[in-house]
């Protein structure tokens, strides 16, 4: 059984920083791309940012690019989504995704998501 579960999340003002976690359970994460996503209210999910099996590789949406980035720790199974000078536009439910396709610039996601983990940024 693959288990997803994403932390960090909460209520923070605009300008502030958060830091994601994604730690995955009963598979190793280790040669696998990696991706966040993200879901707003009343909108359709979007990519956030996804590195591949190294941080060698790694690339992120138009909206957060140079405010977030996206590393990880294979050792601890682990995937983070660092997020700086957060906007209240970044307001959503992130997503971790496992073991998906990464080429050119581009992540492709697999049926393997988290619960998620909310961030409410304020004004």
């Amino acid at each position: 059984q693959v288990q997803l579960v994403e932390s960090g999340g909460g209520l923070v003002q605009a300008g502030g920083s958060l830091r994601l976690s994604c730690v995955v359970s009963g598979r190793t994460i280790s040669n696998y791309p990696m991706g966040w996503y993200r879901q707003a209210q009343g909108k359709e999910r979007e990519f956030v940012a996804a590195a591949s099996w190294s941080d060698a590789r790694t690339h992120s949406a138009d909206p957060v690019r140079g405010r977030f980035t996206v590393s990880r720790d294979d050792r601890k199974n682990t995937v983070y989504l660092q997020m700086n000078s957060l906007k209240p536009e970044d307001t959503a439910m992130y997503y971790c995704n496992a073991f998906g396709t990464y080429s050119d610039s581009n992540y492709y996601p697999t049926d393997y998501w988290g619960q998620g983990t909310q961030v409410t940024v304020s004004s």
